[in-house]
């Protein structure tokens, strides 16, 4: 299959590019897959009423069948068409939200949805991006778009274009580049199902950033290893290198110098640069351990970056403290190292 190529980054409006915008249309109306910008990550949109299509997507990314795909609208309207009982809770969440980085699970009303969008649940994960590019494709199209992560199950997520032709180049018939994804980790998903809400994925919209708008509406528990998961990210492998990764917590000095680091990576903060072994690879993740926004922007590219590295056989990556803005890039970091971690001073 011959992969179409759009660059919309400096055409964002249908205006600068209509027949571009009218390519993108046609496409997602005859069932094709086309991979989207949004803020978070780019996405490998289909639509979401079409079965065949879903298929298609799980096919292309080698996706279990019963992860659920999250729903992409760019208006609150659409809706109506394919859920129910929204809460007026949920309602003032996606006021303050909406457009942006948090996905919301709603109760399904079946017949509008093909039933595999939501891998057979009464439920449907539904988010409006803020994403200029991203946002525009879905207003032209108007039509809802099941768009998961643009790349191959288990792989770290794509934040470029670049990441996302390397995985799916030839296999799906279309890619727009629209620069790198400003957030760089998936969306939070709350399950608005039941009350207190549960956050089935951390994301960058916060447990405190939702109770400042409405306290005491998140459950203390939540469980994000599920036997039948209710969004993505929850039960499988995600987010992996091939590189092994390994989580230092408590890095607070150079570890041994007798050891050959040459074919070693440290992915720390630029002010922790003292400690790594002189003939160690250093790759800064951000600025320092506070910048978590940072951090979240860089990850995903610098897992795809250590692969493209030769040089490099194995990486060490920074542990932040597992609270608060930090529970999202903890939650990737632990999958992409397989839960592997070590103490600094066992260096």
């Amino acid at each position: 299959m011959k992969t179409k190529i759009w660059d919309l980054r400096n055409h964002a409006t249908e205006d600068a590019n209509v027949d571009a915008f009218n390519e993108i249309k046609n496409i997602f109306e005859a069932g094709g897959l086309i991979a989207i910008p949004t803020e978070t990550v780019y996405g490998l949109g289909g639509d979401a009423r079409n079965e065949q299509t879903i298929k298609n997507i799980f096919a292309a990314k080698g996706r279990p069948s019963d992860n659920p795909l999250i729903v992409h609208i760019h208006n609150v309207k659409q809706l109506d068409v394919f859920t129910k009982h929204i809460s007026q809770e949920v309602k003032i969440l996606m006021n303050q939200f909406w457009p942006g980085p948090i996905s919301f699970i709603l109760p399904l009303k079946k017949g509008y949805l093909c039933e595999s969008v939501s891998g057979g649940l009464s439920s449907i994960a539904v988010r409006m991006p803020s994403h200029v590019i991203g946002r525009k494709i879905l207003e032209f199209v108007d039509i809802p778009i099941a768009a998961p992560s643009a790349n191959l199950s288990g792989r770290p997520s794509p934040t470029k274009f670049e990441h996302v032709y390397h995985d799916l180049n030839q296999s799906i018939d279309g890619i727009v580049n629209g620069d790198q994804s400003e957030e760089g980790l998936e969306s939070t998903v709350l399950d608005c199902t039941q009350y207190p809400f549960k956050i089935a994925r951390p994301g960058s919209i916060t447990k405190s950033m939702i109770e400042n708008v409405l306290p005491g509406s998140i459950s203390a528990k939540n469980d994000l290893n599920q036997e039948k998961p209710i969004a993505p990210g929850m039960k499988y492998k995600h987010y992996a290198p091939d590189t092994p990764i390994t989580i230092i917590y408590g890095f607070h000095q150079q570890p041994s110098s007798c050891k050959d680091w040459s074919d070693v990576a440290f992915i720390f903060p630029k002010d922790k640069r003292k400690y790594i072994p002189k003939n160690a690879t250093f790759i800064p993740l951000c600025e320092n351990e506070r910048d978590i926004k940072g951090a979240n922007h860089n990850l995903y590219q610098i897992l795809h970056d250590i692969d493209q590295n030769k040089k490099i056989k194995e990486a060490y990556i920074f542990g932040f403290e597992n609270s608060g803005e930090a529970v999202a890039i903890m939650n990737r970091m632990q999958k992409a190292a397989n839960f592997t971690v070590v103490k600094g001073e066992k260096l």
